[in-house]
């Protein structure tokens, strides 16, 4: 197949921390709104499923042009090379979305998207009848319209990139896995200092951080909807797994602790992080976070605590941010990073930040409030 347009997609605001993923893999890329875009080979498909913490999934740009009537989206859909990717009965559910076109009617767009490519591959496959039997593998394919300008490609990772395949359960508001490993690469946490997340919950953050410590690819325990394409076989997936397991440090030692106020999350935890293979590496208490006090020096903290955004709820919640300000405030070694939507949290708190920056949590508008600590020495 040769070089072909890869797009990672992700969440609104930290497409730098994605496109610095996708260049770290060794993929020169460009950034636009929510995605990042690069030029690579099938073997890319593979290692960019695998490896990228913090993208939404990775797709195949097929092409881009143009479409203000339904006969041009026709006619430039069907044009299009698809036999190149789809084989004779490919499973093929078509989605779409358009913003500011004047193909507005989203349902429209996709039957007409359907057709075309059906046509394309009767063409291709010289087939005389209507009907192609969608019994094979399965390809994604999704119209986006965004002013005019229809892009089509095929979706590469089948569940979304979060899915890591560890979460046996869950609380209320989970943090999406994906997020979690953005907070992560905020700080300047590495795999030789301690790690608390006070607000643990089912888990998501401490077990990200086990597995950016020990270089383990997000996506070594789940399966991806191109392992079933055959353009791409299964021995370029078997050298991209090979290299997954060859790049991890399984023997890495790493000091990480998830506490949580609910003991029933606590048990979640553990059950998450046993899926995910670090029972014996990550350590889970019952605690309040006024209580928290530690020995060790030059540790991060980094939490997605309660936000108080339920009537009621923010009283007790600002309270608690006011305790857990002054149980941090004697570690004077450490640095701490906190996700909230509560817009006076360093008052609370009782410190400014060093830095703060908007993300989206979900579709919550938060701040993840960093307080650097000192760099540890050098070891001579």
């Amino acid at each position: 197949m040769g070089k072909m347009t890869l797009i990672a997609t992700s969440a609104m605001g930290i497409e730098a921390i994605v496109a610095k993923e996708v260049r770290d893999l060794g993929y020169e890329c460009t950034v636009e709104n929510g995605k990042v875009i690069f030029e690579a080979d099938e073997k890319a498909i593979c290692r960019s499923n695998l490896w990228l913490r913090t993208a939404d999934r990775v797709k195949i740009k097929i092409g881009e042009f143009k479409a203000t009537s339904f006969d041009e989206l026709f006619e430039k859909t069907k044009a299009l090379n698809w036999g190149d990717f789809l084989p004779e009965n490919a499973e093929f559910p078509v989605i779409g979305k358009s913003v500011k076109s004047q193909l507005f009617s989203v349902s429209d767009c996709q039957s007409i998207v359907k057709k075309a490519v059906v046509e394309n591959l009767k063409k291709h496959y010289k087939k005389q009848t209507n009907w192609l039997e969608e019994s094979g593998p399965f390809f994604r394919i999704e119209i986006a319209l965004l002013k005019d300008v229809a892009t089509l490609t095929i979706d590469a990772s089948g569940s979304g990139l979060h899915k890591r395949g560890y979460r046996v359960g869950q609380g209320e508001a989970p943090i999406k896995e994906t997020l979690a490993a953005t907070l992560i690469k905020l700080t300047n946490w590495t795999p030789d200092r301690p790690f608390v997340d006070p607000f643990c919950g089912s888990g998501t953050i401490p077990i990200e951080a086990a597995l950016i410590g020990q270089n383990i690819a997000p996506g070594f325990n789940r399966g991806f909807a191109s392992e079933e394409w055959d353009w791409i076989g299964k021995s370029i997936w078997d050298e991209a797994r090979q290299e997954v397991e060859d790049l991890a440090k399984y023997d890495q030692p790493l000091d990480i602790m998830g506490l949580d106020i609910d003991h029933r999350m606590i048990q979640v935890s553990k059950d998450n992080a046993e899926e995910a293979g670090f029972t014996e590496l990550l350590s889970f208490k019952q605690m309040q976070v006024s209580d928290f006090t530690t020995n060790k020096d030059y540790g991060v903290l980094i939490g997605n605590p309660p936000y108080g955004e339920r009537l009621g709820e923010k009283k007790a919640v600002e309270l608690m941010y006011k305790e857990m300000g002054k149980a941090f405030s004697k570690l004077d070694t450490w640095s701490v990073y906190m996700l909230t939507s509560n817009e006076n949290f360093e008052n609370i708190y009782g410190k400014p930040a060093t830095k703060k920056r908007k993300l989206f949590n979900g579709f919550i508008k938060t701040d993840f409030y960093q307080y650097f600590g000192p760099r540890p020495p050098r070891d001579n």
